[in-house]
């Protein structure tokens, strides 16, 4: 494999793939075409060209390529899959999968070393026909009659061998990534997406290269390797506009991962630059925000950048006359920024994990830009596409951020005993294709097995933690798909299903009015002697614990007649009101909101007036009670209160005490009457307008 090393070197030293996929024409070169047409059933032609026996065509087409660019021959290739890999990735089941991820996995490792080979169309086809021998791998799958653009690549393929091709897809969004290029194809990818998208990707991360060497970025005093991954506001088409109070003004918006520029267009030039960080932790808050003139908040097509660094949020506009696409997609891009710096901070990362986790998280909205030009238009969640945004919102993401953490914290992937470097990190991958001006990363030292963090037949931990993340969010969206189907329209319809929720509540106060009430004497004497008992002996701690165990034993017993009752709730439809109708009953609504809120500051005014002695006669009562209370508190013992306390609420509307009781009341909603309240005054705030 010392050859593999100085192989990968000429590589990069001729900056090209013609001499690996092009030379088809050299006697020892697989053609597509002879190995293909001569089918399954031709043994002749299986033992000339050396064919495994458990591949299928396309697989060992695949597998003849991946070992031309290891310097190997197939059976060489087999031989190390079988001495190196475990035993159970062998049976017979799974051994012609497994053998064709590990020539992939091995092959890719060495491929994308070299510089720009996204630009290589031979490299383009020879991963998407690594994703179509996966998908069909063994012998006796259906054979391949002819390989072309037409064929398409499943989810599975895509998902297991996607995030192998460096920069292509990153794991944690590798599902949301095959859905957003198949969303008008039918869940089938076809070469025609894959190569657009590929060519993308090459094409963004040189143009993000030439805008990282602009002149105008020199009066940033942006930090050092500091990388531009976004600029707009120079096209008058696309323009970018800047809100302050009731003045707008349009501009340049720059984003490179560390901080966010503005500069205001002047008459000649460019004023200086504003900045927004996205390093330090200084609560940034992003978010969509409503604009029009004259401050109005008229059109949904800007985002808000606060945080405690600025006395006053930044407020982007990036107007367009349908929808809020731009919007949305630096609304996602920002978002992931500060996610990524927040995950930087909270996991002490230190230089070269930093440098990796800020590539991945720019490699992500690289490959959301390539999505977004390759399917024309924005993805319904663009948020999706992006690894640590998607790991602050999914469930169980934060597992997954754990998971990235000890990968990035190590540098390794520990299985079978045996540590195992990267294959390819974020950072060698953008400066591999030109992208970056940060360090390159250096080649893989382990010539044996170049597979990295990839592992034949099985899941590394941040596959498994998003495999489980997958699983939980399957769940919520069986969950939030029930909620959607329940929600229903108007005040009516909604106070009928509410009602009828808390008819339980409503039939436990009745039980309890109907014990005060003394209509059946024998129940409420029985429930007094009860509670009573319960105090006196220190019983209460039991009584929760006890409750506990009789609901959760309710619960399994009514699970065993759940198909009978499922829990669903009947409401009946309330009658239905005409548009006058409604609008009147709003206005009753609305009436009683009043009325409340105006008892409600009554009854605080009222308090105030007590606590600062507005009417003294009031509040030496108040004192007086306050002082008594307080004297019984600290003489009796806590327990004889609380009988007190409960004899007195469920005693008095017995006959003995009925009448003294409505005299006490009356006596005190007259005193409560006579309290005034503290005056009010409400003052005019002058605010001063900004001129324009």
């Amino acid at each position: 494999m010392l050859k593999g090393k100085s192989f990968v070197e000429t590589l990069m030293r001729e900056n090209s793939f013609k001499g690996l996929f092009g030379a088809r024409k050299d006697e020892d070169a697989y053609e597509d075409e002879d190995i293909i047409t001569a089918g399954e059933g031709s043994p002749s032609a299986r033992s000339s060209k050396k064919w495994v026996r458990e591949l299928s065509s396309l697989a060992n087409v695949v597998a003849a390529r991946c070992a031309r660019i290891l310097l190997l021959s197939v059976e060489e290739l087999q031989h190390q899959f079988d001495d190196e890999i475990s035993e159970s990735a062998k049976v017979p089941p799974k051994y012609a999968r497994n053998l064709v991820e590990y020539c992939c996995f091995r092959a890719l490792a060495v491929a994308t070393r070299a510089m720009d080979y996204l630009s290589d169309k031979d490299f383009r086809r020879l991963t998407f026909e690594m994703m179509l021998a996966w998908e069909t791998p063994g012998a006796a799958d259906k054979p391949i009659i002819k390989v072309d653009t037409e064929r398409a690549v499943g989810r599975e393929a895509f998902v297991r061998l996607g995030p192998a091709i460096a920069g292509v897809a990153d794991p944690v969004t590798v599902v949301c990534q095959f859905d957003a290029l198949t969303a008008a194809s039918g869940g089938r990818l076809q070469f025609s997406v894959y190569d657009k998208y590929l060519g993308e990707l090459d094409k963004i991360i040189k143009t993000m290269k030439s805008q990282s060497s602009s002149a105008h970025l020199s009066k940033f005093q942006m930090v050092k390797a500091e990388t531009v991954i976004e600029l707009e506001g120079t096209v008058t088409t696309q323009p970018v506009l800047q809100h302050v109070g009731v003045s707008t003004w349009p501009g340049r918006l720059t984003l490179t991962d560390h901080a966010l520029y503005f500069e205001s267009l002047g008459v000649v030039s460019y004023d200086k630059a504003k900045k927004f960080d996205l390093v330090g932790n200084f609560r940034q808050v992003v978010k969509p925000e409503l604009t029009g003139p004259w401050g109005a908040r008229l059109f949904d097509k800007a985002i808000s950048c606060k945080s405690t660094a600025t006395p006053e949020p930044f407020i982007f506009e990036f107007p367009e006359f349908t929808g809020h696409a731009r919007r949305d997609y630096w609304l996602a891009i920002v978002r992931e920024l500060i996610c990524a710096h927040q995950f930087l901070r909270k996991y002490q990362l230190e230089e070269v994990g930093s440098a990796e986790a800020l590539s991945r998280s720019v490699l992500g909205i690289v490959r959301l830009k390539a999505t977004r030009e390759a399917i024309h238009g924005l993805p319904t969640k663009p948020e999706s596409l992006l690894t640590f945004l998607t790991c602050e919102e999914i469930p169980g993401g934060d597992l997954i951020m754990e998971a990235v953490a000890r990968t990035l914290q190590t540098g390794e992937i520990v299985s079978n005993g045996k540590g195992r470097s990267y294959a390819k990190s974020a950072a060698a991958t953008i400066a591999n294709l030109g992208g970056s001006n940060s360090k390159k990363q250096p080649v893989v030292e382990d010539p044996v097995l170049a597979v990295g963090e990839f592992l034949i037949g099985e899941f590394n931990p941040v596959e498994k933690a998003v495999m489980q993340s997958r699983d939980s969010s399957k769940r919520v969206e069986l969950a939030q798909s029930t909620i959607d189907g329940v929600k229903v329209d108007g005040i009516e319809m909604n106070m009928a299903v509410l009602k009828e929720l808390i008819m339980p509540l409503n039939s436990v106060l009745e039980w309890i009015k109907a014990l005060q009430s003394w209509n059946e004497p024998f129940k409420t004497a029985a429930f007094l002697i009860i509670c009573s008992y319960v105090l006196l002996k220190d019983l209460l701690g039991y009584v929760l614990p006890a409750s506990l165990l009789c609901l959760a034993g309710f619960m399994l017993w009514f699970r065993q007649g759940q198909d009978s009752n499922t829990g669903e709730v009947r409401v009946t439809s309330p009658a239905s009101q005409s548009t006058v109708e409604q609008l009147l009953a709003l206005q009753q609504g609305l009436t009683e909101l009043k009325d409340l809120l105006q008892a409600g500051n009554i009854f605080l005014l009222k308090l105030r007036a007590i606590l600062f002695s507005t009417l003294p006669q009031a509040t030496d009562r108040v004192v007086v009670v306050l002082v008594i209370f307080a004297f019984c508190l600290a003489i009796l013992p806590w327990k004889l209160m609380v009988i007190l306390l409960f004899w007195e609420a469920f005693t008095r509307q017995t006959r003995f005490r009925q009448e003294s009781t409505e005299r006490i009341f009356r006596r005190v909603r007259e005193w409560w009457y006579s309290v005034p309240v503290v005056p009010v005054r409400l003052l005019k705030v002058e605010e001063d307008k900004k001129k324009i």
